[in-house]
């Protein structure tokens, strides 16, 4: 379903301590800006099969959701090469495509639209998107007066109302409260038990090692493990005690 060859995702940065865009201006005229290159992905490469379900575990800064971002196509590898078979569906910033001034009935349509299903398919589902997400009469108010997990909950309910081929997961099984989280768990396992491709970023050791077949490991953007959940979770909470 993915394979991923020797992808690399290159930023350049300022070495100058730049304050202000006028700053950075001017020292841009005078020739003196001075750059590296920040590697946040380096010559990554695997192969995830279909229906697998593959854990991401990583410290802060190793490359998490920077990978997560190029399977969904939302950043373009800057070298190497990534083939994927199949319709992907991201959670990765949930609510990130809202229009907060409309109400919570239009951003499913607005939302729904952005993740490419149909307004005939979002008609459909309205009933079951909007049970699913708790909000009751809310629906129809200004999504600006949400709580923030009362727009995760709804983008969540959105994001999982269909079986995707690839589904793309970053942190959002801590939606909510603790039942809406509960509850989340459970569709997350009813569309990996109908066949989905799975690829989970978390950083609760025990979610990865319950719920995945394999996982890959980063650092500094670098693959540093790959293998089965047990073994691979393993090796990193041993790693990170001695550190």
């Amino acid at each position: 379903m993915i394979k991923a060859n020797n992808v690399s995702i290159c930023y350049r940065m300022t070495r100058d301590k730049i304050q202000s865009i006028k700053e950075y201006l001017v020292a841009l005229i005078k020739h003196k800006v001075q750059y590296e290159e920040f590697r946040a992905l380096d010559g990554v490469s695997f192969e995830i099969k279909k229906g697998e379900v593959v854990g991401i575990v990583g410290n802060n800064g190793a490359g998490k959701s920077t990978l997560l971002k190029v399977i969904s196509g939302i950043l373009k590898p800057a070298e190497g090469s990534l083939e994927i078979h199949g319709n992907v569906v991201p959670m990765l910033e949930l609510g990130s495509g809202f229009d907060f001034d409309l109400t919570g009935r239009e951003n499913i349509f607005l939302n729904g639209a952005i993740l490419g299903y149909s307004e005939s398919f979002l008609k459909e589902k309205y009933d079951e998107i909007v049970a699913f997400s708790e909000l009751g009469d809310f629906i129809n108010s200004p999504v600006r007066n949400y709580s923030s997990g009362m727009v995760m909950r709804l983008a969540f309910s959105i994001a999982s109302m269909v079986s995707p081929d690839i589904l793309i997961v970053d942190e959002i099984l801590a939606v909510g409260d603790a039942a809406f989280q509960e509850k989340s768990y459970a569709r997350m396992m009813e569309l990996m038990s109908h066949g989905t491709t799975v690829l989970l970023v978390s950083h609760s050791i025990d979610q990865i090692r319950g719920i995945c077949d394999r996982v890959i490991w980063l650092d500094h953007g670098k693959i540093v493990a790959i293998g089965e959940a047990d073994e691979i979770c393993d090796q990193y909470a041993q790693a990170n005690a001695l550190s």
